[in-house]
């Protein structure tokens, strides 16, 4: 009996670690703008959805199955967000310069995926691009190692 209370104390009431959460925080909130970079040209392909896995299991040193249970958590917050602030936030509190171009630069690799760069899909890497204080020439800079690699395969 004492131990089902110490199991239910230990998974319901355990005081998280600020450093994981806040590791977790930043993995949302870059699944998230990747998903909203899926939905940009309102059409979800499967090339999109395998992109964003992959990017987010490299990135993050995950598995398949963690990648997964993280885009379905990105996906309800992204859906709640009305604004990309929170996650603009935290990823520039966090993040180095460095890691944002690596992120406007996954944002190009989920726009390029398709083949066809939408004029939304720019605009919104030109957004989160200016939001996150990367200078334009990496924007560029990132868009064409990008779009040139797209054009190689």
């Amino acid at each position: 009996m004492l131990n089902k209370i110490k199991l239910f104390f230990d998974e319901h009431l355990k005081i998280s670690d600020p450093e994981q959460s806040s590791a977790e925080n930043l993995r949302v909130a870059c699944a998230a703008l990747f998903l909203e970079m899926m939905m940009m040209d309102e059409v979800v392909e499967s090339k999109e959805q395998k992109e964003i896995l992959e990017l987010l299991r490299n990135n993050f040193s995950l598995t398949t199955e963690q990648a997964t249970a993280l885009i379905d958590v990105a996906e309800q917050q992204r859906q709640q967000a009305v604004d990309y602030y929170r996650f603009i936030a935290l990823i520039n509190k966090e993040y180095t310069q460095q890691q944002k171009v690596e992120l406007v630069e996954s944002l190009w690799k989920i726009a390029f995926v398709d083949g066809v760069l939408d004029e939304n899909e720019e605009y919104l890497v030109r957004k989160i691009a200016n939001l996150l204080h990367v200078p334009h020439t990496a924007f560029i800079i990132t868009k064409n190692r990008v779009s040139s690699a797209q054009i190689l395969q």
